[in-house]
This record gives structure tokens, C-alpha cells and sequence, in this order.
């Protein structure tokens, strides 16, 4: 990953500066969350995060979140992914999208709800690559079902 890169998605934000203590118990944060009963912010639910990698080169990020709050199932969906600026239109997404299936079935998700913007055609494209059906447009977010089995 290039420098600034980890800055340029709020879930990494300063994480390029931490030391490796600093970074192994910001890991070791990553990984309780997916725990039911850690503690977390209001609204927050417990979620997957796993990290898309060639070799030792970071690529992105997705996130299985385990349920849905009134918030997310009109913004943000069951999963979320991100790919590195210079990694980008390399099919990783698509990829990224298709190994977070099993592990939100795995979770007891027959189906889960990914968003993106009306105006972000890559995104769609990822989507309905691995299977999401077009439910409706809220806003500006466009929201499908993508079955996980």
C-alpha cells in the first residue's frame, strides 16, 4: 500500500502512523468485533472485517456486518468493501464480494443487502456480478439482495 493510502477510508484513518504494538491491538480490535459482546458504539452491530491481500501488498478491505439497524438497511447494507485507489478496475472487488458470501452464510445470511451510489457504476457492476438483485433506489443509494449460498 502506498503512503496516504490507508488515510483515504475513514476505517483506517492514521493507522499508517502507528507503531507495530499500536497496530497488532488496533488488529486485535478488528477481530473482537465480530464478537456479540463487545462493546461498541450505539447503532454499531458486531461485523467481520477481513482484508484483501496479494502477497504482502494490501489491497482493500470488506466488512460483513452480522445484522442490520433501521440506519444500515437504508444506507450502508449487511457488507461494505473498499479497494486501495491504485488496485482498482483489477476485478478485486468482484473477487472481495464473492469470498465475504460464504462467511455472511455462515453467519445464518441467506441474503444480504449491499448499497451503493446511484452514480457508481463499478460498484453496481461488483454487485450484480456475484448475483444482487435490484430492489429500489432510496436517495441516492441503490439497494440489491445478494444471495450468499
Amino acid at each position: 500500500m502506498r503512503a496516504g493510502e490507508w488515510d483515504d477510508h475513514p476505517a483506517y484513518a492514521g493507522v499508517a502512523g502507528t507503531d507495530d504494538a499500536q497496530f497488532d491491538d488496533w488488529v486485535d480490535r478488528l477481530a473482537a468485533d465480530a464478537r456479540e459482546g463487545t462493546p461498541r458504539p450505539e447503532g454499531f452491530v458486531p461485523s467481520t472485517n477481513l482484508w484483501w491481500v496479494e502477497g504482502a501488498e494490501y489491497l482493500g478491505r470488506v466488512q460483513v456486518r452480522h445484522r442490520l439497524t433501521p440506519r444500515l438497511r437504508d444506507l450502508g447494507g449487511h457488507v461494505g468493501y473498499w479497494i486501495v485507489p491504485a488496485a482498482r478496475r483489477r476485478g478485486h472487488a468482484t473477487r472481495m464480494l464473492a469470498a465475504a458470501l460464504p462467511v455472511a452464510n455462515a453467519l445464518g445470511l441467506e441474503c444480504v443487502l449491499v448499497t451503493c451510489d446511484d452514480d457508481n457504476v463499478a460498484s453496481r457492476k461488483v454487485i450484480e456480478a456475484n448475483g444482487g438483485l435490484f430492489q429500489e433506489r432510496r436517495g441516492v443509494k441503490l439497494r440489491f439482495w445478494v444471495p450468499t449460498g
